[in-house]
C-alpha cells in the first residue's frame, strides 16, 4: 500500500511539472518500471516534419527517471548521465516510452528506457545513471496531491 501511494504520488509529480502543459502526457509508475505516452503534435516537429530528438530525449529520460525513482521513497533522483539513440524518426500517432531500472547500488541507479510508435516499432532508446538528491520529495511541485 505505501508503494501504491509512493507510486501515484510520482505520477502527480510529474503531470504538476510546468513543461508537461506543452507534451500532455500519461504516465504510470510501478515498481522499477515507468511509461510514458504522448500525441505526436506538429508542434514538436523540427523543420524537416518529424518530432525534434528533444522530445525523445525527454520521453526517454523521464521513462528511466520514474522507474529510478520508483524505488527511491523519500528523495527526488537527479539524472547524473544519459545517453540517447534515435533510430526511426515519426511524424504521426502516439510515441510510449518505458523505462526500467537495471543495475541499483547504495550510491546510483542505471535505468534504461526504449521509445515506440504506436505500432510498437522501437524508434528510440536510452540508458542513463540517476542519483539520489538532497530534495525531499514531500517538497517537490505536486508529489502529495494525490
Amino acid at each position: 500500500m505505501k508503494d501504491e501511494f509512493h507510486y501515484r504520488a510520482l505520477e502527480k509529480m510529474y503531470l504538476a511539472a510546468p513543461i508537461n502543459e506543452i507534451f500532455k502526457p500519461r504516465i504510470t509508475v510501478s515498481h522499477e518500471r515507468a511509461e510514458i505516452e504522448i500525441k505526436v503534435d506538429r508542434a514538436l516537429f523540427h523543420a524537416a516534419g518529424a518530432v525534434h530528438g528533444s522530445v525523445y530525449f525527454k520521453m526517454l529520460d523521464d521513462a528511466a527517471f520514474f522507474a529510478a525513482n520508483s524505488i527511491v521513497p523519500d528523495r527526488f533522483v537527479l539524472t547524473t548521465s544519459f545517453v540517447t539513440y534515435l533510430t526511426k524518426p515519426i511524424s504521426s500517432g502516439r510515441m510510449k516510452s518505458i523505462g526500467r531500472v537495471v543495475n541499483k547500488t547504495r550510491a546510483q541507479i542505471i535505468a534504461e528506457s526504449v521509445v515506440y510508435d504506436e505500432h510498437g516499432e522501437e524508434i528510440g532508446r536510452g540508458n542513463g545513471v540517476f542519483v539520489r538528491s538532497k530534495l525531499l520529495l514531500a517538497d517537490a511541485l505536486g508529489y502529495h496531491d494525490v
